[in-house]
């Protein structure tokens, strides 16, 4: 008796892949400065302290800061930002062009989606929704859904398993080192999403590159034919 194969399924990674959210992250990154009287910082400087988690980016935006922000409490910190940004996180920030389109190409071709991606679940799920994107996806993996985020291959794995498919039918997108290391490790396909954030060497290791979402389609069925 034959049995169907497990559905394809499409891995994105959500800040700098599916949204340009640099705007609102950098003017959150000013108001928290603000509020311990630092210098403000340009989006140019914030963008690449992007990709590794909220945390991640408070820390590095008060090393930015310099010695006038040494002795702030990190933990403190980036609980502010969190509490500033939820509300505001879609502002200014908006879907890349072409991305609605791509995800329409992609369900049509029947594809499943998925979101992988270190921010908080709650804030990743509040902008999915605000941008009428959460209909796409049948699974959004947090930095905080699985104890352990990118690069950690789990939260891709925990991701992929969340939304029915397996590590075999699936693909990532990115545009993050921590999403080529995330996918390598669980021996998934990765495009890397040149449009986005991450320097051009973090696509090192990636299976193809890709300089506009649009690409995707096309992509995705020669990496995982139906």
């Amino acid at each position: 008796m034959m049995t169907s194969s497990p559905p394809r399924l499409a891995v994105f990674d959500m800040d700098g892949t599916l949204i340009d959210s640099l705007p609102d992250l950098a003017a959150c990154a000013d108001w928290l400065l603000a509020q311990y009287h630092l210098p403000p910082v340009t989006p140019e400087a914030v963008r690449p302290m992007i990709g590794d988690g909220v945390a991640a980016l408070v820390s590095r935006l008060l090393d930015h800061a310099g010695p006038a922000a040494a002795r702030i409490n990190r933990a403190e910190a980036t609980a502010r930002y969190m509490e500033r940004y939820t509300p505001h996180s879609t502002d200014h920030s908006r879907p890349f062009p072409g991305t609605v389109a791509t995800l329409a190409a992609l369900h049509a071709a029947g594809w499943r989606m998925a979101v992988c991606t270190n921010k908080p679940v709650a804030a990743a799920r509040h902008i999915l929704q605000v941008m009428d994107l959460e209909k796409w996806f049948v699974a959004v993996g947090g930095g905080d859904s699985f104890g352990v985020r990118k690069p950690d291959p789990r939260h891709l794995l925990g991701t992929i398993e969340q939304a029915g498919s397996t590590p075999a039918r699936a693909i990532m997108t990115g545009d993050h080192h921590n999403d080529v290391a995330t996918a390598t490790g669980a021996h998934v396909p990765v495009i890397f999403a040149r449009w986005g954030y991450g320097r051009p060497e973090m696509e090192a290791g990636a299976t193809v590159g890709a300089d506009s979402i649009t690409e995707l389609p096309h992509l995705a069925g020669e990496l995982v034919p139906a």
